[in-house]
């Protein structure tokens, strides 16, 4: 026979150490219906999907895209009712409606404030391999509308919640790009997790200037189907983003 075979030991396994079993049993936090529905809602009302003024669609319609009872609903409704976030109009030309102001945005959680390094990565792995298969994917289209966000950016620079929005409709539009609804989700919920440390933090107008300059690089990365410098662009923006948030979230350190 020619080499020795290694032997495969048949002992059982020692438990998983470290990290991996830290994820396992890290504290179970499911969701009720009702409580994903405010959680969906409210995000995309506080990320700008869903502008101040527009109205909601039509309970039915709503429960049967969101699949869900009408009492968990009207439930969810009452709870953005009650903290700002829509209100309920009676009579002809009624129905529910994202409210006009907004509520002041809430500041981040102890426990985000904790892990925001780990949102930071979080962040980073999910948009840069969304920006390389929307290099694959990209139409003229849909770059379009991200170029007049970019615009919209220069135009902001001096008012950060307006920039803000621009900035959401962006990343979400670049999701968008690679036609994949889950990566459309997925992009959504990264957004919204690192949304109330970015409010919380001032941003100087040149560092939103450094910062749409990276978006305008990666767009033309886009349209040239570059999928390994959408890749880079995409990724500096996003170490760019975490430099930032050390350097400015009160209280951290880099």
């Amino acid at each position: 026979m020619g080499a020795e075979q290694a032997t495969v030991s048949t002992d059982v396994m020692e438990p998983a150490s470290g990290h991996s079993l830290g994820v396992v049993f890290a504290p179970v936090r499911s969701q009720t219906a009702f409580e994903e529905t405010v959680e969906r809602l409210g995000s995309a009302i506080r990320l700008g999907l869903l502008p101040p003024g527009t109205r909601l669609p039509a309970e039915r319609e709503l429960c049967e895209r969101l699949g869900i009872a009408r009492s968990t609903l009207r439930q969810a409704l009452v709870a953005l009712g009650r903290s700002g976030h829509v209100h309920a109009l009676r009579g002809r030309g009624g129905g529910t409606f994202v409210a006009d102001p907004q509520p002041p945005a809430l500041p981040p959680t102890s426990e985000q404030l904790a892990c925001w390094r780990s949102l930071c990565d979080e962040r980073r792995a999910v948009e840069v391999g969304i920006a390389q298969l929307a290099a694959e994917r990209a139409e003229g289209g849909g770059i379009d509308e991200l170029e007049r966000c970019v615009l919209g950016m220069d135009a902001t620079l001096h008012d950060f919640p307006r920039y803000r929005l621009f900035d959401v409709r962006l990343h979400i539009g670049i999701a968008e790009l690679t036609q994949s609804p889950r990566l459309v989700a997925l992009m959504t919920h990264v957004e919204a997790s690192t949304s109330s440390l970015l409010a919380y933090v001032v941003h100087p107008p040149d560092m939103l200037e450094v910062s749409n300059g990276q978006h305008r690089r990666l767009l033309e990365q886009l349209q040239r189907r570059d999928v390994g410098g959408a890749g880079r662009e995409m990724s500096e923006h996003t170490r760019y983003t975490e430099a930032a948030l050390a350097e400015l979230l009160p209280g951290l350190s880099a």
